[in-house]
């Protein structure tokens, strides 16, 4: 049966979008979806301890978010320039999305910082974005650190005081170009606790790009062509969700992108594999889940790839309507909101 795009649209206010991140983190609501009971509870996410059990296996993805965005000058004629840093091809070379595209021009050099750090456009990307070199003294990561800023989602309006509340507590691994947000809501207190009650916690990596952003254009969701993001899970790691599920535990993932990550490594008898490289899985309804048992996530956006990722878990018209049940309560939607749990 054809799946269209507009099967997975639901009318959402826009004052019900996140514009900043709750305080403390683990005080954002929690809607908890009993899937074989269709039942809706109404939580807090310190309470998401309540619903894991001893030798249950929770995944998070350790990603850190690099403050990929930088605002710069020509040199030659002062034009402003912003910088979008996506994928790192060599030490000094980075693939860029840059705005306005039209003044990047091959050979090209912007400065950012006073000069501190310069980037010289030396080639073009498929998709229209630029490939550039920096030039700089130093290490290159500390000079990032000083002069971008978080590449927050565009419907995101407000500037970001604090970088680290675009980072999950256990963020590690830099390479990300957006948060894998469902993990913001996790404090340090709140993951000691989970542990001590017998859950063990085991990171995976994935790097999200901007492609989780991209809206499907067709009309035929099948036509969608998926964005491709790099992957990691160690040895240790697939040892270690493949004992929770031998002892009959749930693995349970936070995020869209920890389920990503499993269900590229996972065989059809549900066992996880160590392994890393580049994954374009896209999990739409009709895709039968190998590895993940349950989700934590946020309320993703109307007809995005996400929101059929959930559809597949818990079923297209389950999904609206949790998500018209999360729009009636005014739960906060996006990257800075509120949080379900998929059980």
């Amino acid at each position: 049966m054809t799946m269209n795009k507009s099967d997975f649209y639901y009318d959402l206010p826009q004052e019900l979008i996140a514009q900043t991140p709750m305080e403390p983190r683990d005080h954002s609501r929690l809607l908890v979806y009993h899937k074989n009971e269709n039942l809706i509870e109404h939580k807090h996410f310190y309470d998401i301890i309540d619903y894991l059990n001893p030798g249950d296996c929770l995944v998070v993805n350790e990603t850190k978010v690099l403050p990929a965005r930088l605002i710069g000058q020509r040199e030659d004629t002062g034009g402003a320039m912003e910088f979008l840093l996506l994928k790192r091809n060599s030490v000094d070379t980075w693939e860029t999305l840059v705005k306005p595209g039209k003044r990047a021009k091959q050979g090209v050099i912007f400065s950012f910082g006073d000069g501190k750090l310069k980037a010289e456009v030396i080639g073009n990307c498929e998709d229209g974005g630029r490939v550039v070199r920096f030039i700089y003294d130093g290490v290159f990561e500390e000079i990032l650190d000083e002069l971008g800023q978080m590449p927050l989602p565009p419907y995101i309006t407000q500037r970001l005081e604090n970088k680290e509340r675009y980072q999950t507590v256990y963020a590690k691994e830099e390479g990300s170009a957006a948060a894998p947000t469902a993990g913001l809501h996790f404090t340090p207190e709140l993951m000691g606790r989970i542990r001590d009650k017998g859950i063990d916690i085991v990171p995976v990596l994935l790097h999200v790009g901007l492609g989780t952003f991209r809206p499907v254009k067709e009309e035929n969701v099948e036509d969608h062509h998926m964005h491709s993001e790099y992957y990691m899970v160690t040895e240790e790691a697939a040892q270690r969700i493949n004992a929770a599920r031998a002892r009959g535990g749930r693995i349970v993932c936070t995020g869209t992108t920890s389920v990503r990550t499993l269900e590229s490594v996972a065989t059809e008898d549900g066992l996880v594999h160590a392994g890393s490289g580049w994954t374009q899985i896209f999990i739409m309804p009709g895709y039968k889940y190998k590895a993940v048992d349950a989700l934590i996530t946020n309320f993703h956006l109307p007809e995005s790839t996400l929101l059929m990722l959930v559809s597949a878990l818990i079923g297209r018209e389950n999904a609206l309507s949790v998500y018209k049940t999360a729009v009636e309560e005014r739960y906060r939607f996006f990257s800075f909101g509120d949080a379900c749990f998929f059980c």
